[in-house]
């Protein structure tokens, strides 16, 4: 966990000292180019097969829709505005938390497992998470979506265990060597420019994610029967913080609701650290 906060950390120094960081074209460079070639070539190594993949991806799916459907029903009953706050409740920050730490934690094939999780929450992102803030849906979005065809290419090289050739593996090495670091910069970036407001609704919305959380966690494990490293990998990816990406979408078509959503977003982001230590510990 110490060397993830310690590259966060550095992202919030930046922002403290005002040096020029764009956050978009970072953003657009780790969706497009980073996540990508990660997927290839982590995955086309053949930590997990296909089977596995798969059907991992199906247990990370079922995980956001319950998130969605328990999200839904305490909005409601919190009388909060499903438009600003129900993609935050439904979509994890498994990619700029969860991929350092279960590379830390379980290895290749945990970060393996943890990338079909990266996979439907950043197509979730790019989809209901920007649709329902927007109110209205978009097919395009996710048809021009890079990581997509990512991983169909993936599931191809590892249906017929056909290897890149080796420049372009190398390539696709260094390029998705990038992304993580990237990421855990632009995050603690993100977080330091954040405009908070409403800190107890923070709390309250933070307190009742990780209960969520615990719950499907624990259903979907059972459901699915994981162990070992399968199990570990997803708990931790659904016991990740609100993801931050989720904000811009909640301030471009919801700015009067934005201070609330990043009052979410950070208290989430802190309480993980204290979520995930009782994890590392007791669970995975």
């Amino acid at each position: 966990m110490l060397p993830v906060l310690v590259c966060a950390a550095i992202g919030y120094g930046l922002a403290l000292a005002k040096i020029p960081f764009d956050k978009n074209t970072i953003s657009g460079l780790v969706t497009n180019v980073g996540y990508p070639t990660l997927i290839i070539s982590h995955l086309s190594k053949r930590h997990v097969n296909v089977a596995e993949f798969l059907d991992f991806m199906l247990a990370a799916a079922l995980a956001v829709i319950c998130f969605g459907v328990i999200g839904f029903v305490v909005l409601k009953f919190m009388r909060l505005p499903v438009r600003a706050f129900l993609s935050p409740m439904m979509l994890n920050n498994v990619g700029n938390v969860g991929l350092p730490i279960s590379l830390l934690a379980l290895g290749g094939a945990g970060m393996s497992f943890t990338m079909a999780y990266v996979v439907v929450v950043v197509i979730g992102i790019f989809t209901v998470g920007m649709w329902i803030p927007m109110g209205r849906f978009s097919l395009r979005d996710l048809l021009t979506s890079p990581i997509i065809y990512s991983v169909i290419l993936t599931l191809v090289l590892m249906s017929t265990h056909y290897e890149l050739p080796k420049a372009v593996g190398q390539a696709f090495d260094i390029l998705g060597g990038m992304t993580i670091p990237l990421m855990l910069l632009t995050l603690g970036y993100t977080l330091a420019t954040l405009k908070f407001s409403t800190l107890w609704l923070g709390l309250a919305l933070s307190l009742i994610h990780v209960a969520m959380a615990a719950a499907v966690a624990a259903g979907v494990v059972w459901l699915f029967g994981f162990t070992g490293v399968q199990k570990g990998a997803f708990v931790i990816g659904t016991l990740m913080p609100v993801s931050v990406a989720t904000y811009l979408f909640v301030e471009r078509y919801v700015p009067e609701h934005a201070g609330a959503v990043a009052s979410f977003i950070l208290v989430s982001t802190l309480l993980t650290v204290l979520v995930l230590t009782v994890t590392l510990t007791v669970w995975v």
